[in-house]
């Protein structure tokens, strides 16, 4: 991701005006084309340079949110996206995440808190217009010699779930109020014409909202952090982005350790990738006294995108009798996923959100490894 100041410019192409939101910078093009990278298909997984990208889905040629107008209307719009490792913490602050087909994608604005204006305010957009997102994610950085100019590779077509604030630290280490997009990743089209990706867009944002129509509570997230009253945010937010950082099986063995600092005994992490939804067994121990022996089942999710309904229905359906369930995130839970773990006539079901799992590892005083 870049740092940007959203801006509009117009370019003119074959006589159709393309208004393109973008930072201050200035992109010349002929009457004839978008310059010599011209390309007529995306093929999912296919790495694409920067001048490939901008130049034949024509939108800007920086930034990590890219849109392209006719007469204020939406096109299409391009994300460009890098997970954790590519670049540093001071170039790329944002905490974006390729997990289980959804990315998690944090709104423009590197420094200072952010708000939901310019081109993020364009991604809810497709709500209600239906036009095409592109997403492409970064696989080596500008400084890696050893690639050539064909660093982004293509996801896929992008459907807008939800947006929600968030907490996260900025460039400069300081705590800010952050916006973050829950993307569903459309790969079923391996190539894609482009002259054909409205349409196809339009047909995959159809048919998945029908069947997304009847969980409507997931779009709804609950931020636990905005509702504590804590002096001690910017601890907090950093041992989030330590917990984030973990490898998932990591993550597993670190809600091990930390059940064995609280006072658990006989904790054991399940096998990796065949849990059946219990990621950790343990049983309540003396510190624990009124559930002693009572054994506990947990689910360790290291997502940065949030929990819904079904993960909390699945645990519930993979506890032994008469244990009790814990879900343990380092990202939100949605208003649904909290209806489903506290509805009356079912197995109650603890929620562990990020924000909570930090300040226990603070409180208990873990020591947690970088």
């Amino acid at each position: 991701m870049f740092l940007y100041r959203p801006g509009a410019q117009t370019n003119t192409t074959g006589g159709v005006a393309f208004a393109i939101e973008q930072a201050g910078f200035r992109h010349e093009t002929g009457r004839n084309g978008f310059g010599h990278g011209m390309i007529d298909a995306l093929v999912v997984g296919e790495l694409y340079s920067n001048e490939e990208i901008f130049s034949s889905l024509r939108v800007s040629n920086a930034g990590g949110i890219r849109v392209s107008l006719q007469d204020k209307a939406v096109l299409r719009a391009v994300i460009m996206t890098s997970v954790h490792g590519v670049h540093s913490t001071m170039e790329n602050p944002y905490h974006d995440r390729l997990e289980a087909g959804v990315l998690t994608y944090t709104a423009a604005g590197k420094l200072g808190q952010q708000t939901l204006a310019g081109v993020n305010s364009r991604l809810i957009e497709q709500k209600i217009f239906n036009f095409p997102i592109h997403g492409f994610v970064l696989v080596a950085s500008r400084r890696d010699r050893s690639v050539g100019p064909k660093r982004w590779k293509y996801l896929g077509l992008l459907e807008y779930i939800r947006h929600y604030p968030d907490t996260q630290l900025d460039a400069d280490g300081k705590v800010r109020k952050v916006w973050l997009f829950e993307f569903m990743i459309h790969s079923d089209h391996a190539v894609l014409p482009l002259s054909t990706d409205a349409a196809v867009s339009g047909q995959a944002l159809t048919a998945s909202r029908l069947r997304a129509a009847s969980n409507s509570d997931d779009d709804e997230i609950i931020d636990e952090s905005c509702h504590q009253q804590t002096e001690d945010v910017e601890r907090i937010e950093q041992v989030r982005s330590k917990l984030l950082a973990m490898e998932p099986r990591n993550f597993e063995l670190f809600i091990k350790e930390l059940l064995l600092h609280c006072g658990f005994s006989e904790v054991c992490v399940t096998r990796f990738s065949a849990d059946g939804g219990v990621d950790v067994n343990a049983r309540a121990g003396l510190r624990n006294w009124v559930f002693e022996n009572t054994l506990v089942q947990v689910q360790a999710k290291r997502w940065l995108h949030s929990v819904g309904r079904k993960e909390v229905a699945e645990l519930r359906g993979s506890l032994q009798p008469f244990a009790k369930g814990a879900v343990v995130t380092t990202s939100h839970f949605s208003k649904a996923a909290i209806n489903e773990a506290s509805e009356l006539g079912k197995n109650p079901i603890v929620l562990v959100d990020g924000f909570r799992l930090s300040k226990v590892v603070l409180d208990e005083h873990f020591h947690l490894a970088v």
